[in-house]
Order: C-alpha cells, then sequence, then structure tokens
C-alpha cells in the first residue's frame, strides 16, 4: 500500500550515540505493510536532555533509546516500567500526551526467548560482558529463575559489581568451568568489528555446553553460532533478541502486534 506523510503522521524515533538503520527500516517496513500512518527516523544527540524534552514537546510518540542514553535520560522521564526498573536501563519511551514512560525491551526480549525456548531453569550458565545489555540479560536470568551462573569479564570492578548486583559470581575467564549455558554479550563475533571471526569462549568451554546464546545480530551466525550448530548445541541468535525487542517497541508505539510472518520480513528486510 503507498502512504504519504501528512499532518496526521505520527512520529517514532530513536536515540544512539551511532545510529544505524535496523530499527529504522524494521518499523518503516512494518507501518507500510500494515498501512499505519507513522514514520520512523533515527537519531543522534550531544544533549540527552534536550532530546527527551523534544519527544515531549513535539509529542513524538516512541523512541528507542541506545547506549551512551540508557542511563543518562532517566532523570528526564516521568515513570519506569517494571522492565525498566529492574535493571535501572532504558531502551524505549512512549510518550502518552506528554507523559513519557520508559520500558526495556532488551530485557523484555531475552525473558521471552528464555521461556520460548524452554531452558530448563536450573542451567548453569557462563556470560561474558558486562555493559548495559549484559545488565539487561542477566537481570532476565535472575528474574526467570536461573540462580546459577557466572559473570565473565576481565574488568574486574565491573564484572564483580554487575555478578553482585544479581546474586552471580564474577570469574575474569571461564577456565575449567563447566556450564550448561553460554552467552556472550560483548562485540566479540560482530560485523565491522575487530573480532569479527573470533570465538567469544574457547572451543572446549562450548563442547561441554549444552546450550549457545549470542546477542550479537550482525552477522545473524556468528562465529560462535555457527560452532554451537556445528557440534549440535541448541542455540539462540542475536537476530531473534534484535527482531523481537524491535516488535515489542513497535506493539508499545502501535498498539499493534504483527503476525509472525510480517516479524520475520521486517526483520530480513533490515538486514538486508
Amino acid at each position: 500500500m503507498s502512504r504519504e506523510i501528512n499532518k496526521d503522521t505520527r512520529l517514532c524515533m530513536s536515540l544512539a550515540g551511532r545510529p544505524g538503520n535496523f530499527g529504522t527500516r524494521f518499523h518503516n517496513y512494518l507501518y507500510q505493510a500494515l498501512d499505519l500512518n507513522y514514520v520512523y527516523k533515527a537519531f543522534t544527540t550531544q544533549d540527552i536532555e534536550a532530546a527527551v524534552g523534544g519527544v515531549r514537546a513535539l509529542g513524538i510518540r516512541g523512541c528507542a533509546v541506545s547506549m551512551p542514553f540508557k542511563e543518562a535520560c532517566i532523570p528526564f522521564l516521568d515513570e519506569l516500567d517494571a522492565s525498566a526498573t529492574a535493571i535501572q536501563s532504558v531502551n524505549t519511551i512512549v510518550n502518552d500526551e506528554g507523559f513519557l514512560r520508559a520500558y526495556n525491551t532488551d530485557y523484555i526480549a531475552i525473558a521471552k526467548l528464555l521461556e520460548q525456548y524452554q531452558v530448563p531453569k536450573d542451567s548453569t550458565f557462563a556470560l561474558r560482558g558486562n555493559g548495559g545489555m549484559a545488565k539487561a540479560v542477566t537481570a532476565a536470568l535472575r528474574d526467570g529463575g536461573y540462580s546459577k551462573g557466572y559473570i565473565i569479564a576481565r574488568n574486574q570492578q565491573a564484572g564483580e559489581a554487575l555478578a553482585q548486583a544479581y546474586g552471580y559470581k564474577w570469574h575474569p575467564e571461564v577456565g575449567e568451568l563447566a556450564v550448561d549455558m553460554v552467552i556472550n554479550v560483548t562485540p566479540i563475533g560482530m560485523a565491522g568489528g575487530p573480532d569479527v571471526n573470533a570465538l567469544a569462549f574457547a572451543p572446549d568451554v562450548i563442547d561441554r555446553a549444552k546450550i549457545v546464546f549470542d546477542v550479537v545480530a550482525l552477522p545473524v551466525e556468528t562465529p560462535l553460532i555457527i560452532y554451537g550448530r556445528e557440534h549440535g548445541k541448541q542455540v539462540i541468535t542475536g537476530a531473534e533478541v534484535a527482531a523481537l525487542q524491535a516488535v515489542e517497541q513497535f506493539i508499545l508505539y502501535t498498539g499493534v502486534r504483527p503476525s509472525d510472518q510480517q516479524v520475520a520480513d521486517a526483520a530480513a528486510h533490515a538486514r538486508s
């Protein structure tokens, strides 16, 4: 269906230090497919307070938030949903007539994927990473009832802080630990990065595990996911995380739930 922008078109946007195209292409594809009078545009800013004020003042319906603004935006919002409160980190702002409510759909996506794949609650895990996304994954694991885990981070201060905040243990490396699930929440294996061809965990660590989870979304098949598939592991991909968190944003903004096929088509379009 053809659409044209008019005075009634609702604007959604994103704020990121380094804007990408995935969200823009994903959301606009679904607006077109569902004939919704919305448009989505990515932005960056040097003034997060003014940017959030603009969302409120201009009636922008929704705003996705990426690093480095996920925590910095919080003082300028009106309310945090439980998903954002759990980790004090925001990736989605919804504007209801000037009232700004914040969510974290990364947290929601991780929780849904753990449930979807029926990951046993008694699974032990090793999570590599200590940034904002690592916080979202760790909180979802804790709140999902996964009590036996290790945060793997070379930065002892950040790693210990994350582990202690959620009741886990910190290790600088996996070493001889045997865990049921390995989770990469670092840029290792990311397209365009220096470690694009690297494995986030040593082969012997992956061999001991049953589940391989990589939150890196591009490429879809990271070295970790490829190795896991080739060695018969259950895999959960970053592409699934990216699409699920984006569709949760889409629903919050529009009140419309796309079909599974529409979501799959939008994700494929966004990655193309």
